[in-house]
């Protein structure tokens, strides 16, 4: 391939780009002992992981408390307070804070038998350091993750403290100070809860498999493999992106760090075959974030579902499969159908790497295949992220440009470690959300109040159903915006989730729990593509030059699936193959495949010809037909779908005129 015609972003863009989007990104560039220091100090982190990985963990409050005394330590010598400022530095407040956490991390390995027999109110020493916990999570945070999951969880704070004062039927009887900071970190209610639990254990263990996966050369071999695969396809260019974005993506677990690296690649490749820059710039936004609900690893958010939801791993990557199918279908048509009508080609055969080339290193997908198997006959699933990052060990051995060494081996734990420590900032940080919400009562008083908002607008059960769903959409959204996957799927969860729980009760409805877990979880993920936020979006105009809202406008529009697939299984749950035969599945992902190629054309206004707006709204109205999994709607969406696809290929030869003036102006 010419490296003239494929120019990559230099990483330099690359990590600009990713400092300004991506709070996890934005750390210093320290040089000589200390990076050194803080190199050992992530190798040492990653090892103490894979040590109670393998043989044990320590009990609930030494192996949460450790794991957060590494990664608050480490995030104040890495993440500077203010974005704009020198980082080849650290100024003495972040040493100040550094120690501070791990005095206060260190209380409980120190203090831990007197601590576990603990009741009732807690002595001073104890609130100071409680107090401080608090403090340092917030402001871990703050630099870590982003502003903000730090704001959230100080109104909840402050709700927890001022309940007696808020009126109406949020009001509660309030927590006191000592009651509050007892809660936060001298129980597993708060900081030290589920959410840190699974940081602790399973999401470190596959952030590290992620990072052996890289030192292979996975990423690049992803996009090769995209490229010969759709390459030469009708608008290869946006295809090789949405293929290499949804691998890439279910590995990263961020939807703006995946828009950087592979769209690096991609937009500039849209745009020199035509595309237009907003449209180029949306197709690898919403990819990218598509890679985030993409099994099997969910951007790390199936393993938090496993503790969240009760359910199974395998339960959970099954539901996921079909929804996850119909995203990218709908993505790929779209992009097919405006190469189409615009008349946009793919590559040429110099362009595309060989297949010989390509097969050599098809052995780095087998560690990807071993987790998938070992989940799937029940290893438990600390012990199938272990197997796996020694898979990629073996499996690295094959080739010599692909051997991990023992330098990349140590690379890959201080790379897996640095990754880790976003993940639990948040999840300390959503910990304090979690927590307040079970003190206070907060979730169901969410959720009642939602549905009850609804019955007074809705005059029937059914209308009051779907007010309530896009009520919690609507939350999940604005939860979402700026929320890495974790931290956000944990605030979702956590304040939308219980308003979809709440119908089961108020209304004559069973909507699956696993169903309305992946309802606010999908819509909490589309945040990051849905104006005015929508940071993958932002992300990709610094790479194609776009505008950022008419961008994010696109990249909404391409993910259509995500805002009406939710909606579908939640009143149907065939589509997350609950309580299904396969004969169902298979049928209902056949007609929801057909149900996505009409809305598609109905976005795109071009099927095998231009269509006109009452044929895109039929079209449209088609495919939402088809897409819910129900006898009668099927039929009828399948009659609509068969005569508008004859009208097609009747009537396609009128528009060839036009057609070919359009491509003749594109080229």
């Amino acid at each position: 391939m010419s490296d003239q015609q494929h120019e990559n972003l230099s990483e330099s863009k690359q990590q600009e780009l990713l400092e300004k989007y991506d709070a996890e990104s934005n750390t210093r560039k320290l040089t000589g002992v200390l990076a050194i220091i803080i190199f050992a100090a992530l190798v040492l982190f990653s090892i103490f992981q894979l040590y109670t990985g393998i043989f044990g963990q320590l009990t609930a409050y030494l192996q949460r408390t450790i794991h957060l005394g590494f990664a608050l330590s480490l995030i104040f010598l890495l993440f500077p307070a203010v974005r704009k400022t020198k980082k080849d530095r650290i100024p003495w407040y972040d040493y100040v804070l550094m120690v501070l956490a791990i005095v206060v991390c260190a209380y409980w390995p120190l203090n831990y038998d007197s601590l576990v027999q603990q009741f009732g109110s807690i002595p001073l020493d104890q609130m100071l350091i409680g107090g401080l916990a608090i403090l340092l999570v917030l402001e871990a945070a703050r630099r870590a993750v982003g502003l903000p999951i730090t704001i959230i969880a100080l109104l909840f704070l402050g709700y927890a403290l001022l309940g007696p004062y808020i009126p109406g039927m949020f009001a509660h009887s309030g927590l006191s100070l000592e009651q509050l900071i007892r809660s936060m970190f001298f129980t597993t209610e708060g900081i030290l809860g589920t959410p840190l639990q699974v940081s602790s254990t399973y999401i470190f263990l596959f952030l590290l498999f992620g990072a052996f996966l890289v030192q292979t050369g996975v990423g690049n071999y992803f996009n090769d493999l995209a490229i010969s695969i759709a390459g030469k396809r009708v608008g290869g260019p946006a295809k090789i992106a949405i293929f290499s974005s949804a691998l890439n993506g279910t590995i990263s677990g961020s939807s703006v760090a995946n828009t950087v690296t592979t769209g690096s690649y991609t937009i500039p490749l849209m745009k020199r075959l035509g595309y237009r820059k907003n449209f180029a710039g949306a197709v690898e936004a919403a990819a990218s974030t598509g890679g985030q609900i993409m099994p099997p690893i969910m951007g790390a958010a199936a393993f938090l579902m496993i503790e969240f939801a009760g359910e199974s791993y395998w339960n959970i990557a099954k539901a996921a499969i079909i929804p996850a199918i119909l995203y990218f279908a709908g993505i790929w048509i779209m992009t097919h159908l405006e190469a189409k009508r615009t008349g946009l080609k793919g590559l040429s055969s110099e362009e595309i790497p060989s297949k010989k080339t390509v097969l050599k290193k098809i052995h780095l997908l087998l560690p990807i295949v071993a987790i998938v198997y070992f989940l799937f006959v029940g290893v438990s699933v600390e012990r199938a992220a272990i197997y796996g990052i020694l898979a990629t060990i073996i499996v690295s051995l094959f080739l010599k440009d692909t051997r991990i060494t023992v330098p990349k081996f140590f690379v890959a734990l201080e790379q897996g470690a640095r990754t880790a420590l976003g993940v639990a900032a948040a999840t300390a940080c959503a910990g304090i959300i979690v927590g307040v919400v079970t003190k206070t009562g907060l979730g169901l008083k969410l959720g009642n109040s939602l549905v009850s908002i609804a019955g007074t607008i809705a005059s029937t059960p059914e209308i009051q159903l779907m007010l309530t769903l896009v009520f919690t959409m609507i939350t999940s959204i604005i939860i979402g915006m700026g929320s890495p996957t974790t931290a956000n799927y944990i605030i979702t969860s956590t304040i939308a989730l219980p308003a979809i729980l709440a119908l089961n009760d108020n209304l004559d409805v069973a909507i699956p729990v696993l169903a309305a877990h992946m309802f606010v979880f999908y819509f909490g993920i589309v945040a990051d593509i849905t104006p005015p936020v929508a940071l993958a979006a932002f992300a990709a105009t610094g790479i194609s030059g776009g505008e950022p809202i008419r961008t994010g406008g696109n990249a909404a529009r391409l993910a259509i699936a995500a805002f009406i697939i939710p909606y579908m299984f939640v009143l149907n749950p065939t589509l997350l193959m609950i309580d299904s035969t396969w004969l169902e599945i298979l049928f209902s992902l056949f007609t929801a495949i057909l149900g996505m190629i009409a809305i598609s054309a109905g976005m795109i206004g071009y099927w095998y010809r231009n269509i006109k707006w009452y044929e895109r709204v039929l079209a449209i109205a088609t495919g939402l037909l088809l897409i819910y999994p129900e006898g009668m709607s099927d039929t009828i969406g399948f009659v609509l779908f068969a005569l508008q696809l004859v009208l097609q290929f009747v009537t396609r030869d009128k528009d060839d005129d036009n057609q070919s003036e359009v491509n003749v102006a594109n080229s």
